[in-house]
């Protein structure tokens, strides 16, 4: 523990240089006039050599947070990101929503409408510092946010930033939001000491109840068939092989509920495969034990439930999923904990408890299980092959067979998880179950930003490109040297809508004359072409035979430090 004394010409560049010392190393900016200070200090920053958080424009706020969110993801680390105002809080409020629901900390900041209208440095001096001004700039994310505040005077400098920091990465975390009025920015502080590394830190595990895992691990021990449902466990690679031993220690099933992140390996022999929106799994109502790990939505109660008798156990660093306004799954065993913390302690447990012989046998039926689903899985790989049109499975199948070791896929929501298996920690990011469209691309972005070795592909459909701000996606990616390889699931429609109409109305008109209003996306942009802007490679693909050739020249493309673009035209067929 040590201090340093900052002798800065305005509060931007203070704050800069207290940022990097914090751990942030880039900051994400959509820029305004708000921004006149912050320009000057990474100037200053430049041209002294000295250290400070690398500025990356990006073009769109949405995109902007998206990237932070990716970032921290895939690196463990949060990024820095400002907008403008209160208008360019509005554009990013969706990426806050995913990132708050997805318990992801954000430093999310944004400029104020000058204060005073004349006499100081920053003063009001453009007509949009009167019409921009809120009463309340941070209601609009107050409910998604764990904190919100507003830099009154330089002194405070400190307290507020590490203020910031220790509520982001509270458990649960998430993101936090801080206004710095322009007047503030410019002014010039007084000399100030800062404390380095700061005193107050709130990072680290949230360790479980002995109890509640012993009581845990009983139940889990004595069921005949328990099965575990993860979603979000993966976030924290350190739960997989955690996750793993919790299974194999009980012989249990493990379920992926919409998983956002790999959480348990597609290829190990206790995986029973997915629970995936409007669909059950079988194992479900077979379960006489349930151990729910990350998973804010385990199973649909309108389609199917639990066995009546079933003891249900959740795990999670808010197993109560708190700040969902309604969430009515039965629980027998809370355990509030970080899941990388908890399982091994609850595959301990389990081992004590379990009866040796039954625990064979049962991970004896269930890899039997396990490869019969695998075989049912490539059959339909295997027909869609011959085709005329390309199938949402051999997509899938074909992106996996082209991802090596050092691939990175991030999904928003066309990739079917069923035929492309992934088996490492950190090799998969899909959309938070809150997500607006449009998450992909900029998460992708994110992705690649904290892993630069990586090859990152983004899986999108047609409707989601549309939302993911695609021009501003490859202007980063050409500007900061982030390419990366996009597959456009390309259905010509939202399938969602469509999918949601017919679930409601069956029999109704829509599905008798096959058209559904306001869900068709026809006529179908040549989104290929987009890629010719930033000097990229696009590629437009229509047959099942083509595709693995065309994904081939796309990674290629990637590989040579070009954005690539395929739009891949197909169907949801099985």
């Amino acid at each position: 523990m040590g201090s340093r004394r900052l002798h800065s010409e305005t509060t931007a560049e203070a704050y800069l240089e207290l940022l990097k010392d914090r751990g942030i190393d880039v900051f994400l900016g959509n820029a305004g006039t708000d921004f006149a200070s912050l320009v000057e200090a990474f100037a200053r920053f430049e041209s002294d050599g000295r250290p400070a958080p690398r500025p990356l424009v990006v073009p769109h706020e949405f995109v902007a947070v998206s990237m932070a969110h990716g970032y921290y993801a895939a690196g463990g680390r949060p990024a820095a990101v400002m907008v403008h105002v209160n208008v360019g809080t509005a554009n990013a409020s969706t990426a806050v929503i995913t990132a708050s629901r997805a318990n992801v900390p954000v430093l999310m900041t944004a400029g104020r409408t000058p204060i005073t209208e004349e006499g100081q440095p920053g003063s009001r001096d453009l007509h949009i510092h009167w019409a921009q001004e809120s009463f309340d700039q941070a209601a609009m994310l107050r409910e998604y946010v764990k904190w919100d505040y507003e830099l009154r005077t330089p002194d405070q400098l400190e307290a507020v930033v590490d203020r910031a920091f220790e509520l982001m990465h509270a458990e649960p975390r998430g993101p936090v939001y801080l206004t710095l009025p322009r007047e503030v920015l410019a002014a010039r502080p007084r000399p100030m000491t800062i404390t380095s590394p700061p005193r107050r830190e709130s990072r680290g595990d949230r360790f479980p109840d002995p109890a509640r895992i012993d009581e845990a691990a009983r139940i889990l021990a004595r069921a005949e068939s328990p099965i575990i449902i993860a979603s979000a466990a993966g976030l924290d690679a350190r739960a997989v092989p955690g996750l793993v031993e919790v299974a194999e220690a009980g012989g249990i099933g493990v379920v992926e509920g919409d998983p956002i992140y790999m959480n348990f390996s597609h290829r190990h022999d206790l995986h029973l495969g997915y629970n995936q929106s409007g669909t059950t799994n079988p194992s479900l109502a077979e379960a006489d034990a349930i151990l729910v790990v990350e998973a804010d939505v385990p199973w649909y109660p309108a389609l199917q439930k639990p066995a009546a008798g079933a003891s249900i156990i959740h795990l999670g660093v808010d197993p109560f999923f708190s700040r969902y306004p309604m969430r009515s799954y039965p629980c027998d065993v809370a355990i509030a904990a970080t899941p990388a913390a908890a399982l091994p302690l609850l595959a301990d447990a389990v081992r004590r408890h379990a009866d040796g012989p039954a625990v064979s046998r049962r991970r004896h039926r269930l890899a039997a299980e396990h490869r019969q689903r695998l075989a049912a899985w490539d059959a339909i790989v295997l027909r869609q092959a011959s085709a005329s049109t390309i199938g949402f499975a051999w997509a899938s199948r074909c992106i996996e067979e082209v991802a090596d070791e050092g691939t990175i896929v991030v999904n928003e929501y066309p990739l079917d998880r069923r035929f492309a298996a992934f088996t490492r920690p950190g090799s998969y990011f899909a959309s938070p179950h809150s997500s607006g469209l449009g998450f992909g691309l900029g998460a992708a972005l994110g992705v690649k930003l904290a892993r630069p070795e990586a090859t990152v592909v983004a899986t999108v459909g047609d409707g989601a490109y549309f939302f993911g701000e695609p021009l501003s996606c490859l202007f980063v990616q050409r500007a900061h040297a982030l390419p990366m390889l996009t597959v456009i699931f390309n259905n010509q429609q939202w399938e969602a809508v469509k999918s949601g109409a017919l679930a409601v109305h069956p029999a109704g008109i829509a599905k008798a004359r096959g058209r559904f209003p306001l869900s068709e996306l026809t006529p179908s942009p040549r989104f290929e072409e987009m890629a010719r802007t930033v000097d990229g490679y696009g590629e437009r693909v229509e047959s099942p035979a083509e595709l693995p050739a065309a994904l081939k020249r796309g990674l290629s493309a990637v590989r040579e430090g070009r954005p690539a673009i395929l739009n891949v035209l197909c169907q949801r067929a099985v």
